[in-house]
């Protein structure tokens, strides 16, 4: 396995936050199969190896789907939409 370098862009990121599967399980109230399922339709921010065994997420990838998610469900819906109740 080839480990692919950082670009110098990567460098400068120094705030960047991993988190592993268990942090993102108590941070996200979803199951790990809806996450999985949700990353392959481009709905979710996207795991990556750490190791050939670890996989992690960026906090910040994450903190900005949550705040997404979030606005989502502050707008308001047209009447007649089936999810507005």
């Amino acid at each position: 396995m080839t480990i692919r370098p950082l670009t110098p862009v990567e460098m400068k990121v120094f705030d960047r936050i991993l988190i592993k599967r268990k942090q993102l399980l108590l941070k996200v109230p979803l199951c790990e199969r809806t996450i999985l399922d949700m990353e392959k339709r481009g709905e979710f921010p996207k795991r990556f190896s750490i190791t050939c065994r670890l996989v992690a997420w960026d906090l910040g990838e994450v903190d900005g789907w949550i705040a997404r998610q979030k606005a989502m469900a502050l707008q308001p819906r047209p009447p007649g939409d089936k999810n507005s109740q």
